[in-house]
């Protein structure tokens, strides 16, 4: 509910289109980093676990 204090519902601030201009940069932006942080493998770096090709070896994967 909104307040005399300046607060704004959720209709006005999903149908504000500086909404969708902050959000349509700041998404990516923290999508992006995200994504590379893993794919390169640096955030196995950083976290001390390892990468999916050691979690394994041949001789585990063998059926006895």
């Amino acid at each position: 509910m909104s307040g005399s204090k300046g607060e704004h519902s959720f209709a006005d601030i999903i149908t504000n289109i500086q909404y969708w201009i902050i959000h349509s940069i700041t998404i990516p932006f923290l999508f992006i980093p995200g994504w590379l942080f893993v794919n390169t493998g640096f955030a196995y770096n950083v976290f001390e676990s390892p990468h999916l090709n050691e979690y394994f070896t041949r001789a585990d994967n063998e059926f006895h």
